[in-house]
């Protein structure tokens, strides 16, 4: 039997349910989930694999204007998603009617390889409003093949991948058989803690920061993590570490709860917060997070 490989790419607006989708795709929570915009801020890849095919899922950023150089550098990870799929899923939600990029939306109608356009959400609107914008995308996106689909509940994510398995190419593994992602495990541990700090505080906070692991042993039995909190300003350091240090403390406690899941293993943490002025708009410090080549 032939052997099918191929990169998949989810793109589309901030919220729309992407991380969690690939996270349904892929049976594994490697993509973080907040209720806030921006939650993903690198390309990230899930991979599924079985003896007769290779599915490299990429979850994206979500597409926005960008206001600063850390977000030129979030859509430069949806350019490139562009340029590599195989196939490329459009992720939209009930209710909204565009992408907030005209150029994306354009190469995505004049897209040459597959497009799979998912409607999102469904069980939050009636059966009429839900035929209503099938009709809608398929004008809009007539190259695309459209599924209704509920991310959370997986609802009809099983034929969205018989669908990719269909429209997949001939090829070998592009990785080991045995690889999860493209991402090294500190990547996971800094991601898991930054989940925190984005359902736990507001406004402009959880965009300001940035987590680093400094350190990761793992022994037989624990793993020991040392993770810093990198801030823009000093006003921010004291709100991440909150009154007699319990803001942070939650924090900890709970990314340890989901990292111990996430490596199946006992995990001691320790955070740290550093100010590191102004590093969302700074080159150097964009490579040192990955944000850059």
């Amino acid at each position: 039997m032939t052997h099918k490989a191929g990169f998949v790419n989810i793109i589309g607006n901030p919220n729309v349910g992407k991380s969690t989708l690939m996270n349904a795709l892929v049976g594994e929570k490697l993509s973080i989930i907040t209720a806030k915009a921006q939650t993903t801020r690198h390309r990230i890849l899930g991979i599924v694999n079985d003896e007769n095919h290779q599915v490299i899922f990429s979850d994206t950023p979500g597409i926005i204007k960008p206001a600063y150089e850390l977000q030129n550098s979030m859509m430069d990870f949806v350019k490139s998603a562009f340029d590599d799929a195989d196939v490329l899923i459009y992720m939209v939600e009930v209710g909204e009617k565009e992408l907030k990029n005209e150029a994306f939306f354009k190469r995505i109608i004049h897209s040459e390889i597959p497009v799979i356009l998912l409607l999102n959400k469904i069980d939050k609107s009636s059966q009429d409003e839900v035929e209503e914008k099938i009709e809608y995308w398929k004008n809009k996106v007539p190259n695309a093949f459209v599924y209704v689909i509920s991310a959370l509940e997986k609802f009809n994510v099983d034929s969205v991948f018989t669908k990719i398995i269909e429209l997949l190419p001939q090829a070998p593994a592009f990785y080991p058989k045995d690889q999860l992602t493209d991402k090294p495990e500190r990547f996971f541990v800094n991601e898991k803690i930054r989940e925190k700090i984005l359902t736990h505080y507001k406004k402009e906070i959880p965009y300001a920061i940035e987590v680093e692991t400094e350190e990761f042993f793992e022994e037989e039995n624990i793993i020991k993590i040392r993770a810093v909190i990198m801030v823009e300003r000093d006003t921010q350091k004291g709100i991440i570490i909150g009154h007699k240090g319990m803001a942070i403390k939650r924090v900890g406690t709970e990314a340890r709860k989901d990292l111990e899941i996430f490596f199946d293993k006992k995990v001691f943490l320790e955070l740290y917060v550093k100010v590191n002025k102004n590093w969302r708009s700074n080159d150097r410090q964009l490579k040192r997070f990955g944000y850059k080549d």
